[in-house]
């Protein structure tokens, strides 16, 4: 499975990224109106990207998308759902539906930890939130996020890597 770097050409698949991953559960409980109209969802796709973004798109070989991992620092003031400290930014994670269960959503954190090992300020932490139930949690626990905080039905996790996961 290929894997590239997120671009700003890649705005509309980190949204219906972010739209899967709000919707984790299979249910449809957000559209993408309502996701448009959220402040929160906002924050994590507002003019990707900006300075200091970085993400990972996955692909088939023949360069359909199947999800994607960025992470964005936001302000105290504007924290998103996972939010921890200005300076750790805040992981977002989807594979579109039909291409999940085949370790797509590990190999895209995996590159997205060593991406942020290779920004020009390496990045060292990493947070975000995952909901009550989320199967997801496991994959977050199996790399290193520890759980550091709780939001309503949700954990903060938070990444603190000193070297790349392996792969």
């Amino acid at each position: 499975m290929p894997l590239r770097p997120a671009t700003a050409h890649d705005a509309g698949l980190l949204r219906d990224v972010l739209l899967e991953a709000y919707n984790w559960t299979g249910e449809q409980r957000f559209t993408a109106e309502r996701l448009a109209a959220d402040p929160y969802a906002a924050r994590y796709l507002a003019g990707w990207p900006r300075e200091g973004d970085f993400g990972v798109v996955a692909e088939t070989g023949t360069g359909d998308p199947i999800g994607a991992a960025w992470a964005r620092r936001l302000p105290e003031d504007e924290p998103g759902y996972g939010f921890v400290a200005p300076d750790v930014p805040e992981l977002t994670l989807g594979v579109l539906p039909g291409h999940r269960g085949r370790g797509h959503g590990r190999a895209l954190l995996t590159a997205l930890v060593r991406s942020a090992l290779d920004q020009p300020r390496p990045v060292t932490r990493l947070s975000l939130s995952v909901e009550d139930g989320n199967p997801a949690v496991r994959l977050y626990a199996s790399l290193g996020f520890v759980r550091v905080g709780r939001n309503g039905g949700s954990d903060t996790m938070l990444l603190t890597s000193p070297a790349p996961p392996a792969s």
